[in-house]
């Protein structure tokens, strides 16, 4: 009753209870926050190891290509199997095997038989393992809320990851500097726990739409075509894979330009990890107080470029102290559009295919940074850090001022519809 009471509260940070009202997701996203925390953990902390074993930009980017890069081929058949199979089965099974990771590098690192090629190796493992499940996890979130609540709980999902990446870069800084990386690796493989818990505990997920049988591949074609002549997803998609690729693999930079800008070592790189993870928490807060669709397409246009004006910024400073709030204003930004671009998505795509369709857009997340990130990275060892990445921020802004002269399809094509599949459930209710 008092997440009911709450519920009625208009606006504001009544949206939080909006979302917490639903059993299923307070239990999913508890279990998912410890997780996360884990994950940022190993993620600060494989990088750290990867640039301590090579001090090579380029194999930094080859690490963000071995854990992002494989959505690219895994992306139609899991967005497939997110559509057909059990999504919270399909979790579990991936989380199982993200533990046997975390404890196979932390073994190797404890031992000291831990080689960039082994390192590589397991970071293509996890980005696999990720790969298949991240569609699944895309897709469960609006079967646990209903379509009122679902900005809300994106929301409330991005402020929880990018606790995780303020929270989990700390601890991992510590534990590096005071214990060793090895130990970093271990504390993730025993957050996988909690997360199980989670998934074990969740009740009455809906069944998913009943399909006739059809191929993988012309499955996933089914869902692209849709995706291509949607006047609102395409240009939205086209937006959001220009900036992951322009500006998001900064990110898996910060382990170069905290040894080689800053000088301030791993410290240095948590520092930016957090600062980046405490703006995104910031937008992400913001966005749950306001939780609206109705003007989310200015509101992704507007932020997509200050995201891209504040990297610029970020690479024509060599001082830290100037460099950490462009990082907060970037993070800030950077999870802004991506909340507004996962809801609009999400609220207008046909549930029966949303699992495919969200599958293209985890495909734009997750590869994106990491082809930028080869690209900057392997461009580094000629013209440094700095300059790839303000080459791609001014790229991103391009694409921006292109997309903004569409800014009027867009709205009307994602901010004032209902998908067809709960629009005829609508009309039978």
């Amino acid at each position: 009753m008092a997440f009911e009471r709450l519920r009625q509260a208009a606006g504001g940070f009544g949206n939080i209870a909006r979302a917490l009202s639903h059993r299923n997701y307070r239990v999913y996203i508890s279990g998912n926050a410890i997780q996360l925390i884990g994950t940022w953990m190993q993620r600060v902390s494989g990088g750290w190891l990867a640039w301590t074993l090579t001090h090579s930009g380029t194999w930094l980017g080859m690490m963000s290509m071995a854990e992002f890069l494989p959505v690219l081929f895994l992306a139609p058949l899991a967005g497939v199997m997110a559509d057909r199979r059990d999504r919270v089965s399909i979790i579990r099974i991936t989380q199982l095997i993200g533990c046997g990771q975390a404890i196979l590098l932390a073994t190797l690192v404890f031992t000291n038989l831990i080689t960039i090629h082994l390192l590589f190796a397991l970071v293509m493992l996890l980005g696999i393992n990720q790969g298949i499940a991240q569609p699944a996890r895309l897709a469960l979130i609006p079967t646990l809320v209903d379509r009122e609540a679902l900005p809300s709980a994106l929301a409330i999902n991005s402020i929880v990851f990018n606790a995780a990446r303020f929270i989990g870069p700390a601890i991992a800084g510590v534990l590096i500097a005071r214990i060793g990386i090895g130990t970093a690796f271990a504390a993730n493989a025993l957050t996988y726990i909690a997360f199980q818990v989670s998934l074990a505990n969740l009740r009455d997920i809906p069944k998913l739409p009943m399909r006739a049988a059809q191929n993988a591949v012309k499955a996933s074609l089914e869902a692209y075509s849709y995706a291509s002549r949607h006047p609102g997803i395409a240009p939205m998609l086209l937006l959001f894979a220009v900036t992951t690729i322009g500006t998001r693999g900064f990110i898996e930079l910060f382990p170069g330009f905290a040894d080689s800008v800053f000088h301030r070592g791993p410290q240095g790189l948590a520092m930016l990890t957090s600062t980046v993870g405490l703006g995104a928490i910031f937008g992400g807060a913001w966005m749950l107080i306001r939780s609206q669709i109705s003007g989310l397409t200015t509101i992704v246009l507007a932020n997509t470029l200050i995201m891209s004006l504040a990297i610029v910024a970020f690479t024509a400073t060599d001082v830290f102290v100037m460099a950490l709030p462009c990082v907060f204003i970037a993070g800030t930004a950077m999870v802004i559009t991506g909340i507004g671009a996962q809801t609009l998505i999400q609220a207008s795509t046909d549930r029966s295919m949303a699992g495919r369709v969200m599958a293209l857009y985890g495909m734009i997340f997750r590869a994106g940074p990491a082809l930028g990130a080869v690209i900057m990275g392997t461009a580094s060892e000629r013209l440094g850090l700095r300059l790839p990445l303000a080459v791609g921020a001014v790229v991103s802004c391009a694409c921006w001022a292109l997309t903004l002269n569409r800014k009027k399809a867009i709205v009307a094509s994602l901010e004032d519809v209902i998908p067809e599949a709960e629009a005829v459930a609508e009309r039978g209710a």
